[in-house]
């Protein structure tokens, strides 16, 4: 007989200024992986659009991070998640840069709702 277990989850309390720290070194991070992966030419194409996506992600959000209200900032998740399209210039593939920009957004709208993941400041994740 299989037993059921339940997990709850309990969520940190939120910190909007971690959040806007997080974010800031994410942007950092993504502007270095951007530069190497210039560096590196064709090869290296689709680790640039992972970067800028990750860059536009966290640009999206430093306003509604703001309001240090967990609420605003899971709306605008929300709203970006819904959005059509992404744009950007200087990116080797839209397709591939809108799948990195939806990722990168299903991620932090989990890391919102737990309210973990955010004092991970380090450049590589």
């Amino acid at each position: 007989m299989r037993m059921a277990t339940r997990v709850s989850l309990v969520s940190k309390a939120w910190d909007g200024a971690q959040v806007r720290k997080w974010l800031a070194s994410r942007i950092e991070a993504a502007r270095q992986d951007q530069i190497v992966a210039d560096k590196q030419g064709y090869a290296a194409q689709d680790d640039y659009d992972k970067a800028a996506a990750e860059e536009w992600v966290c640009r999206a959000l430093r306003i509604a991070a703001d309001k240090d209200d967990q609420a605003v900032f899971a709306d605008r998740l929300k709203d970006l998640l819904g959005q059509e399209d992404y744009p950007a210039t200087g990116i080797c593939d839209d397709r591939r840069f809108e799948r990195y920009v939806r990722a990168g957004l299903r991620k932090l709208t989990k890391m919102t709702k737990t309210g973990e993941g955010f004092e991970n400041t380090l450049r590589y994740q």
